[in-house]
């Protein structure tokens, strides 16, 4: 297809030989083809970091993941939610994946729970799965679920079945 002599040749079909290579190739439309990086799928956001020498007071919920260093007074809903090592939650914390290597004071639910060696957990963990290392701190109930995310419908339906038992 092409030839040595053609390659080292001086001139302007080297400069369009070189220009075919970079641009990206069009169907005869004027449209780009369908692996064009416009078509390609989006990649997925970092996640949010929230450094140490911030305080939030508040309740936090994303999509995404966290990834706290800092002080929180408040609940966190996160899809991976990463406790830091200098890190201090006073509240619930909910995601599909815990890692936990700093202090929680409050009700843990994951699918998937983690305390590490560094680990001070103060307060009951629901979870499908749960691993805690050797050296952890952990003070309160550990319950197993299936569907530790949607603990808070059977609590009110068990609840209200108690009251009307009572009534």
């Amino acid at each position: 297809m092409f030839s040595k002599s053609r390659i080292n040749e001086p001139g302007p079909a080297k400069d369009t030989e070189t220009s075919k290579g970079t641009e990206p190739a069009k169907k005869p439309g004027g449209l780009p083809p369908m692996d064009a990086p416009a078509t390609a799928p989006k990649a997925k956001p970092p996640a949010s970091v929230l450094s140490s020498d911030l305080t939030i007071t508040g309740n936090l919920k994303t999509t995404g993941d966290i990834q706290v260093e800092g002080t929180v007074e408040g609940d966190i809903r996160a899809h991976l939610l990463t406790i830091g090592e200098n890190a201090t939650i006073r509240g619930e914390c909910i995601a599909d994946d815990v890692v936990i290597n700093g202090r929680i004071v409050g009700r843990v639910r994951g699918l998937k729970v983690r305390l590490t060696a560094t680990a001070k957990v103060e307060g009951d963990i629901i979870h499908k799965t749960i691993a805690i290392e050797s050296g952890a701190h952990f003070e309160g109930s550990v319950q197993r679920q299936d569907d530790p995310l949607n603990a808070g419908g059977q609590r009110a339906a068990s609840a209200k079945a108690t009251a009307t038992s009572e009534g």
